[in-house]
């Protein structure tokens, strides 16, 4: 029982580390729309950017990225413990993806540059890195136990009687 839980707890753990670290590189690659300073807060300069949507699309291939690494990798280094690899992808994975986005909506890596038409005195400013699409936190744990789930079936028919109905053993 307690390899089970080392092999769940070493899988969480290693999938929200890559999860600062994917936070790091989701700062420096995605672009920050840019925010006008007004009396009442920020509000959005350029009503027709895509930075915003490239920021989701950002996260979305990091992360992605990431969910299949780890689906293939966990499933060639635990042959032994596959349940409990699994659940921890699952978990890890979810707490991966948000970590990655706590980090990456915290720190600014790179150089931040807003391109946006303004009238003279006006300040422009770039804004936080955030989702605007939630649905994109599921593809690090969707993928990675999609990947896994994937070459277990097709290491499992290759191993299955069934794929040899009549006894016929080439």
């Amino acid at each position: 029982m307690t390899r089970e839980v080392r092999a769940f707890a070493v899988t969480v753990l290693t999938l929200a580390t890559l999860g600062v670290a994917a936070g790091l590189v989701w700062s420096g690659l995605s672009p920050r729309a840019p925010y006008q300073v007004t009396e009442q807060g920020p509000v959005l300069a350029d009503l027709s950017t895509q930075a915003l949507i490239a920021a989701d699309g950002w996260f979305a291939v990091i992360t992605g990225g990431l969910g299949l690494l780890c689906g293939g990798v966990a499933w060639f280094a635990a042959r032994r413990w596959m349940l409990p690899v699994l659940l921890g992808l699952c978990a890890g994975g979810v707490a991966g993806a948000l970590l990655t986005l706590w980090v990456g909506s915290t720190f600014t890596i790179g150089a931040v540059m807003v391109e946006a038409a303004a009238a003279p005195g006006v300040k422009i400013v770039p804004g936080a890195l955030k989702l605007t699409a939630s649905g994109v936190l599921v593809s690090w744990p969707l993928l990675a136990v999609g990947l896994f789930g994937l070459l277990e079936g097709m290491h499992g028919y290759r191993e299955s009687p069934l794929r040899h109905p009549y006894g016929d053993i080439p």
